[in-house]
């Protein structure tokens, strides 16, 4: 049986469509988001980003400027995704204790539907501004629960002017439990947020108006 010619084959053959600016870029951000995520910044590199989406190393640079271009840009998404997730949780509307809910499930939904953008917000990098880090981020997350409980404190007979501190301990208690089950993923995510509420809700329940440390016991003659 006659084989077509190899000419004939090839012209038939259908090219590879073009992307568009935008698409390529979209496509350079996922593939960069990925290699950071997987080396961080500085173990990623211009050259391994141009490979693995198929272009030369200036299509990199004609979007982005370079590699700390691209990374901001996927810094600024990931930071308005969770920033986005965890303050439209926080609604004066609901119960204190299902405030705490919503905000412990909204990190873990996040980390669940974005780990590559988790890890690459947790990792330090020095092109990560003040605005930019994982901790200035939890930062105005506690920003936003301050004044939430301020109300609750005064409801309570508890220092309002407290109110602040407590906001980093609640928030900062969520995040790093969010980091730990980034990598460990159990108990469950409806587990983990329900141990979370359980010790962030029952510690601020039983709150002494004046806490104080343990005293020491008096040292033996």
């Amino acid at each position: 049986m006659p084989t077509e010619p190899r000419d004939s084959r090839r012209a038939t053959r259908s090219p590879r469509a073009r992307m568009t600016a935008s698409e390529r870029r979209e496509q350079l951000l996922a593939v960069g988001r990925g290699l950071f995520a997987e080396k961080g910044f500085e173990g990623a590199s211009v050259e391994e980003i141009a490979s693995r989406a198929e272009v030369s190393k200036p299509v990199v640079y004609e979007h982005f400027g370079g590699k700390e271009g691209l990374y901001a840009v996927v810094v600024d998404r990931e930071v308005q995704a969770l920033t986005g997730a965890l303050i439209g949780s926080l609604t004066e509307s609901a119960h204190p204790k299902v405030l705490v809910e919503r905000a412990s499930l909204a990190l873990l939904d996040y980390i669940e539907a974005h780990e590559d953008g988790f890890r690459i917000l947790v990792r330090d990098s020095p092109v990560a501004q003040a605005t930019g880090t994982f901790s200035s981020l939890i930062g105005d997350v506690a920003t936003q629960v301050e004044h939430l409980l301020v109300a609750q404190f005064k409801a309570n007979g508890l220092e309002a002017r407290t109110a602040p501190l407590y906001a980093q301990m609640l928030v900062g208690m969520i995040a790093l439990t969010g980091q730990y089950w980034l990598d460990a993923r159990s108990p469950a995510k409806a587990q983990v947020a329900a141990h979370l509420v359980n010790l962030a809700w029952n510690g601020l329940k039983g709150m002494e108006k004046k806490p104080e440390l343990t005293k020491p016991r008096a040292a033996r003659a």
